[in-house]
């Protein structure tokens, strides 16, 4: 285990469990619809690549590239780096994102994509903090891999200044390592 990790919230053999599960049932959900996998960059990317290799059905890949932190800090302000390149218009898009805190960057993205008139939009999310959900941020992901607590957590594409992402499993980051 890494030495700036407080302890394994999530493990990597629990982690692809739950991929698996999710991608199945999404998989189900979506016969002969051909979906958008949409991810988020660049803290999905693991989930993602673990998510659709696992579902048995045709889809597309899509990247979009957004931005809400500094650090360990959320700015409040939400910065598109970049937007999908492909037509989403009458697609099926699934959003793929690491985790849901606050809920402003998917609000904010969820607004962008509805502009380009979806047949429908759908959000999965590895992980999900539902406390922390700001007043009037009305996101409810349709699928959910992990309810966790309010905790800094990295591992799996998650980082702490861009690092972290690599570790197999979600941790607990000391908060020595991001209150200094």
């Amino acid at each position: 285990m890494n030495d700036n990790i407080e302890k394994v919230l999530i493990s990597e053999e629990e982690l692809k469990k739950r991929i698996k599960e999710l991608s199945l049932e999404i998989s189900k959900d979506y016969e002969d619809k051909n979906p958008v996998m949409l991810c988020l960059l660049k803290g999905s990317v693991s989930y993602y690549a673990h998510l659709c290799e696992n579902m048995y059905i045709p889809l597309e890949y899509e990247f979009l590239r957004a931005s809400s932190y500094h650090g360990a800090t959320s700015t409040g302000e939400v910065k598109l780096i970049s937007l999908p390149t492909i037509s989403l218009e009458n697609r099926h898009v699934i959003v793929v994102e690491d985790i849901i805190d606050t809920g402003l960057t998917l609000k904010a993205i969820k607004e962008i994509l509805m502009k380009m008139n979806p047949a429908s939009l759908k959000i999965t999310t590895l992980l999900d903090k539902p406390s922390r959900r700001l007043e009037g941020v009305d996101i409810v992901p349709e699928y959910v891999g992990f309810v966790i607590p309010n905790e800094f957590v990295v591992g799996f594409g998650l980082d702490y200044d861009e690092q972290y992402r690599n570790i197999p499993y979600i941790g607990i980051l000391k908060k020595e390592v991001y209150q200094k």
